[in-house]
């Protein structure tokens, strides 16, 4: 019947499916192949491509398929690296849409033979390329910048970042070459700043040939007000002049800016910016310590257009800031992750009043709120409406079972939950019970509350009841990192998620073989997997869990001191798709096995080994 249906409408049903489902799809026949083609292509995945002479072949494979989305790692200046260049200009050139480059070394020459031959370019990633700028005489010749031009007449997205030897010379020559440039990324640059009111009266004549300087760049921004609409200057040390500045260029209406950790930036200069620039929709000011309050307030009154809102690392952002947030009606994403003075109240009143209705939240941040408790927490959760996709709590140590239950009753469309290192959450939680009231004078026994909850005299264990973790079955993230009370009790009932693609069960020192085992049957989709100092787990179980993960990409069993090399054995023949491993400190596992599993899996890109087969840590630390 599958194969009676259109191509088009299978290509339809596939873009639905996660990558590593799609690549599945495609093994089914020549039909379903050709559509989870197109349904890549359509969601412009990027393909990693390692420069080497054994990547030659896939070029070529990728060619005719018509993938128009690469990046090539290793880059540099060597014969293989210029034959991986030819080949993607021959087999790739004509379509290829995005480009990255990032971290590579190319030479000036192979750079600007690669652009002339990818004339449909849209995105192109030069950050790291440092070789390119080092001389400062790229595209110093007027007759190779013209044709560079013509190449990158489409070019909608440029990305600067992290360049060390950009200076105001080779930034014009290149920014020149792309004149319907939208989106420009200079984070991390060096620029100089001088103050002033003759910021940006220079000319083009005047560019510096060894300095990248903010006159410069405001000069472009001037000519560039009526298209350039993403800026990001992140980690540049933008001064608040400097951003006043940029918000008064003529013309200018930004739609996306980020200023990751610029420190020196003052409240008054970022309610100049909102006051200038409404029609911001995502802004990121996350690591700027010296915005208080104040802050939050004047984003809240400028930009009511706001719909990602980043403010980690505020650490004198107070509730009093957080209660402004209600006037941000079209937020979707929210970061307050290692705001320490946030306790939660003022922000769960502020969600819950937006716009009289549910926050259109479909993600949020409170990773490293120390100061959360579970009552702020439960009154925020039933606010948050449907609608939510990501919730991030990691290290809200205070945060008991309550809150997880709460989660598991109003946040029923979760994708992805980390919850590492709130140590207070127990089995009850996961479960869905509540848990019994002890007298002081008893002694706990081992899993006594459990058995108190019994389900039948031949079950000894409790079943999920209520508001368990079952409940969530979207989920395909899930982060239990160090929450050091759950035990087989509840993971072997609670972890049956079938979309689930990511787990991290790291640091549970009671997780046993028959968890895991259950965790493999209850979770068949996992490409990501950690259980490192998991020191119960054995080759035993390992050996009758590995064949449920035939999609497991990075597994991480570091500091499991019972794994030897029969577990990687076992791992080898099952997971063929693996491509990290991590067995750092395994005392069990010896050099010499490591080698035989790279053999056995020569896909496998990175395996950390350090201290493996017992090593004297007292005589390298």
């Amino acid at each position: 019947m599958a194969e009676s249906l259109p191509l088009e409408m299978v290509t339809y049903i596939l873009s639905f499916l996660p990558l590593s489902d799609q690549k599945e799809a495609s093994l089914v026949s020549r039909a379903w192949y050709c559509a989870a083609q197109i349904a890549l292509r359509e969601a412009s995945v990027q393909y990693n491509i390692p420069v080497s002479s054994a990547s030659l072949p896939a070029i070529k494979s990728l060619g005719l398929r018509g993938i128009t989305c690469i990046s090539l790692t290793n880059l540099d200046g060597s014969p293989a690296s210029l034959q991986v260049l030819r080949s993607v200009t021959h087999h790739l050139g004509p379509h290829l849409q995005s480009l990255c480059l990032g971290g590579g070394s190319p030479t000036e020459a192979s750079f600007v033979a690669l652009i002339l031959g990818c004339p449909a370019l849209r995105i192109l990633d030069l950050s790291g390329c440092n070789s390119l700028f080092t001389s400062g005489m790229l595209l110093a010749q007027p007759e190779m910048a013209q044709q560079v031009q013509q190449a990158l007449s489409g070019l909608r997205e440029l990305s600067l970042a992290s360049l060390r030897d950009l200076a105001d010379l080779s930034f014009n020559r290149l920014s020149s070459c792309a004149p319907c440039l939208e989106r420009l990324s200079m984070a991390y640059c060096h620029l100089t700043f001088q103050l002033g009111p003759a910021w940006g009266t220079i000319g083009p004549q005047d560019s510096s040939p060894s300095q990248l300087s903010f006159r410069n760049l405001l000069r472009f921004l001037k000519e560039r007000a009526g298209r350039l609409h993403a800026l990001d200057l992140s980690g540049t040390g933008l001064p608040p002049e400097a951003l006043r500045a940029l918000g008064q260029v003529a013309g200018l209406q930004l739609q996306e800016l980020s200023l990751h950790s610029c420190r020196d930036l003052s409240t008054e200069a970022v309610a100049a910016l909102c006051h200038q620039q409404p029609g911001l929709t995502s802004l990121d000011l996350s690591g700027c310590s010296e915005l208080a309050d104040g802050a939050v307030l004047a984003v809240s009154r400028g930009l009511r257009h706001l719909r990602r809102l980043s403010l980690r690392k505020l650490q004198r952002l107070t509730d009093a800031g957080c209660s402004a947030l209600g006037g941000l009606c079209e937020l979707q994403s929210l970061d307050l992750a290692e705001c320490c003075l946030v306790r939660g109240r003022e922000l769960a009143q502020s969600l819950g009043s937006v716009c009289a209705a549910p926050p259109p939240l479909a993600s949020l941040s409170l990773a490293y709120c120390s100061s959360l408790k579970d009552a702020s927490v439960l009154s925020l959760i039933p606010g948050l409406g449907p609608r939510l996709r990501v919730l991030d709590l990691s290290s809200c140590v205070a945060l008991t079972n309550q809150t997880l239950q709460a989660i598991c009753t109003y946040l029923t469309r979760l994708s992805v939950l980390r919850l590492a290192w709130c140590k207070e959450l127990g089995d009850w939680g996961l479960l869905g019970l509540g848990e019994p009231i002890q007298a002081p004078s008893q002694e706990p026994q081992p899993h006594e509350e459990l058995e108190y909850r019994a389900s039948s005299p031949k079950d000894p264990s409790p079943q999920p009841q209520g508001p368990s973790l079952l409940m969530l079955q979207a989920l395909q993230e899930l982060d239990l990192t160090a929450c050091s009370k759950l035990t087989d009790a509840s993971l072997t009932k609670v972890l049956q998620f079938p979309q689930l693609r990511q787990l991290s069960l790291s640091l549970l020192p009671a997780l046993t073989d028959k968890a895991l085992v259950a965790v493999a049957k209850g979770c068949p989709s996992l490409e990501r997997l950690a259980l490192s100092h998991c020191s119960l787990l054995s080759d035993q179980g390992w050996a009758q869990a590995a064949s449920s993960w035939p999609r497991l990409q990075h597994l991480n069993l570091s500091s499991c001191s019972q794994l030897t090399e029969q577990t990687l054995d076992s791992v080898g023949q099952a997971c063929r798709q693996l491509r990290m491993v991590d067995v750092a400190m395994c005392p069990g596992i010896s050099i010499a096995s490591v080698r035989r599993f790279q053999a056995q899996l020569p896909e496998v890109i990175c395996i950390q080994s350090r201290f493996v087969g017992g090593a004297d840590l007292t005589l390298t630390l």
